[in-house]
Order: structure tokens, then sequence, then C-alpha cells
């Protein structure tokens, strides 16, 4: 009988067996308990989390304009939510989209293999987690990282925005981090768009009853959220707003042109 061993990958390298640790390099990074011989380590760490971010952007600075896709790990391959998935990384593929998801299974799954069978770029940005899940079947480009905001700020930074599926703690986490990107202004331009409007529906009505009544965000804000359940619904959503940048950076050019024109005459 086949010996199965635990295996988990950390940054680059796989560990098996005995060599597995109990825990993972964020657990580490953000346990304050212990001796002070973190006062030697965290340098090292920042070299480290220095390395993640070159690895980044050297495996992704050439990538095509992308959309990064989320919802839950645990989706099965025959719910309805799979085959939203499926057909919309399909549909991003078909309007020229990379396809960047977690990497793991359920929605991520489905999505990169959407964009595979239609002949896009798939890839899949993993994160090294106690419960190791392993990088799906239909990604083409896979980075590993050990941090999460390293892997969150390749989210954003690739993007021309954000589609999200029903999904859990990990789902919501990505989803409000976007909002309040978007909301500062700390990116412009970056649609959000929620498909699965019978899941998503009392998460907006809620925000509309509770914080909005509250005081706590403004009726506009609300409207930096789209909701749909139709694919070529959210294509032409990411589309509309993807060209609605490009003109802004033109204008941007061309006033910075005419500026340096002005000068040297």
């Amino acid at each position: 009988m086949t010996t199965i061993r635990r295996e988990r990958r950390q940054g680059p390298s796989v560990l098996r067996g005995s060599m597995v640790t109990e825990s993972t390099h964020d657990q580490r990074l953000l346990d304050r308990r212990g001796p002070t011989d973190w006062l030697h380590m965290d340098p090292w760490r920042v070299l480290r989390i220095q390395s993640e971010f070159v690895e980044g952007f050297g495996a992704l600075a050439e990538l095509p304009p992308a959309v990064t896709v989320f919802g839950s790990a645990r989706t099965g391959r025959e719910s309805k939510e799979y085959e939203m998935g499926v057909r919309l990384g399909r549909a991003l593929a078909e309007a020229g989209f990379a396809v960047i998801t977690g990497g793991g299974p359920g929605v991520m799954e489905a999505a990169n293999k959407g964009a595979l069978e239609s002949g896009g770029v798939s890839v899949g940005l993993g994160i090294e987690l106690p419960h190791e899940q392993s990088m799906n079947e239909y990604v083409d480009l896979g980075v590993e990282f050990r941090y999460f905001f390293v892997r969150k700020t390749m989210f954003v930074k690739y993007s021309s925005g954000f589609v999200t599926l029903p999904g859990g703690f990990g789902t919501l986490d990505e989803l409000f981090e976007a909002l309040t990107l978007v909301q500062t202004r700390k990116v412009t331009s970056f649609p959000v768009v929620l498909m699965g409007t019978e899941f998503w529906t009392p998460l907006i009505d809620w925000i509309r009853t509770t914080l909005v009544a509250s005081g706590k965000v403004s009726p506009q804000d609300v409207e930096l959220i789209r909701l749909t359940d139709d694919a070529e619904e959210a294509v032409d959503i990411i589309v509309a707003a993807d060209r609605q940048q490009q003109a802004s950076t033109a204008r941007r050019e061309e006033a910075a042109r005419r500026h340096t024109v002005a000068d040297a005459q």
C-alpha cells in the first residue's frame, strides 16, 4: 500500500514528509510571540519579500491586458457557479484578456479552464497555505507566493478589473480590498463586477440598508459595484472601462507633449 506523504509548496520549493514545517512564512511574519531573535530575522524577511516582488513583476510584466477572477475554492465541478466561471473565462479570452486567478480549484479552476480551452492566456497566482492546495491543471503560467500582500499587489497591478463569483472569506477579502482601492482612488477606471445575483444581492442590500443608512459609506460608493449573471455583460463592463482608461491615458500623454513643446518654444 502506497503511503501518501505530506506536501507543501514553499515559494519556488516543494517540501515533502518530515521537511514540511508546521507553520507558513506568513504565520511566522505576523507572530509577535516567542523569543526576540526576530530582531535578527526580519531583515532577511525583507529581502525575501523583495525577491517575491521582483519574481512576480518579472513573470507577469509581459502579460496582455488581464482580468482577475475570484471565487470559492470549494465550488464543485457540477455546480452552476463552476459553469458560470467557465463561461466567464471563455468570454474574457475571446475578448483578448488574459485570465488571472488564485490558481486553485473551484471557481478559480473554472475560469482558468474557460480561458485555456478558448486559446487565451491562463494565469494562476498561488499562495503558501497550512492546508495545501495544488495549482489547477488549466494554468499556463503559475507563480507561487509566500506572502498574501505581495500576491494581492500582483492581482491589482496586472489586472484591468476584478470579476468576483460567489465565495467565502478569501473572496470577500479580495472584493472589499478592491473596492477600497477604487473608493480611495488608488486605482482608477477599475471595474468591480459581481457575478451571481442571487448570492450577492443580500450583501448589496446590507451595504445600502446598513452602511449607507448609517453614513459609513456614501450612496455613490455602492455604484462602484456592478452586478450581473451574464458573462458577456461582465466582459462588456471590463472592455468599456479599459477603453475609458486608454482614452484618459492618451489625453494625459497629449497634454504632457503639448506642455513640453510649449516649454521648448
